[in-house]
């Protein structure tokens, strides 16, 4: 059996493969092993029992999460699957990996990614590029127009009383937002990051509203200059897009790109599907340089 997965810092989805039919689909919590071990990471996996059912089933395992940007963290969470799956060939790979193949249309292309974080690569059928120059920075510095950068605007402007009434509202009655409770999501919990995009629901459920508008646009620019326009090529070449930041906010998305002359491509939610497709018809594995 071969069983395909995709993890972001928020959720994880397994997709497993026998006689190159899909036939069951799983998920689970999503892991990063710049912020969690390999045992965290394989008593997430084991949370789900139904996914376990086939773990000595599987002969072969990809799967492509955030954070797997060096051989060291690869191999935790290489160790934590196969502590699950026994039985399995294990190929661990940067998520950026998994986005350039789950959109690969036989041309060369930039792949960017906007969901809890944000990052991009260039595929051209062959090798995975990522531009070094500054990229994939994480929440803190980096991951513009992901969920994590509007959480931190939209935390910030309310605590300095920047926010229009409606939304500043919204966070103290509906969220029982405080300065106390702000300060123990960032910097006292775990996952910060995480906690940072929970309130993209705030920003999506009022999109009417003009500093939503605004500041959305403000990010998709952002992403754009600095993960895009990065690349040389980066108008002759579409950008296609992953993530639910770039699947809810396509309009802003695309009218953005439209006026930086980047031509956007594909965008889909979940890059799962396409990975199924892209293992099912290519059967060999490319690394990240």
């Amino acid at each position: 059996m071969l069983l395909i997965a995709d993890s972001g810092s928020t959720k994880c989805d397994w997709m497993l493969i026998q006689d190159n039919e899909e036939t069951h689909s799983f998920s689970t919590m999503g892991f990063n092993p710049f912020f969690h071990n390999e045992a965290v990471i394989s008593n997430a996996i084991r949370q789900n029992t139904e996914l376990c059912a086939f773990s000595d089933k599987v002969t072969m395992l990809f799967l492509y999460s955030a954070g797997c940007s060096s051989k060291d963290l690869k191999m935790v969470v290489e160790r934590a699957l196969r502590a699950v799956f026994p039985n399995a060939n294990i190929f661990v790979d940067h998520d950026l990996v998994g986005a350039a193949f789950a959109t690969w249309d036989e041309n060369p292309a930039i792949t960017g990614i906007l969901g809890t974080g944000s990052n991009s690569c260039y595929f051209d059928g062959d090798i995975v590029k990522q531009a070094h120059n500054g990229l994939g920075m994480g929440y803190i510095l980096g991951d513009e127009g992901s969920g994590s950068y509007y959480g931190k605007i939209l935390l910030r402007q309310f605590l300095s009383n920047g926010l229009p009434s409606e939304l500043h509202e919204v966070l103290r009655k509906d969220y029982n937002m405080s300065r106390d409770a702000i300060v123990e999501g960032v910097y006292m919990k775990p996952h910060a990051n995480v906690f940072l995009a929970s309130f993209m629901k705030v920003i999506s459920d009022n999109k009417h509203l003009p500093w939503v508008q605004e500041t959305v646009n403000q990010g998709m620019r952002d992403f754009l200059r600095t993960h895009v326009q990065c690349y040389k090529n980066y108008q002759k070449v579409p950008t296609h897009m992953i993530g639910s930041i770039a699947y809810f906010f396509e309009e802003n998305l695309r009218k953005t790109a439209d006026t930086m002359g980047i031509q956007i491509g594909t965008i889909i939610k979940k890059p799962i599907f396409g990975l199924v497709k892209y293992h099912l018809k290519n059967h060999f594995h490319k690394n990240i340089s």
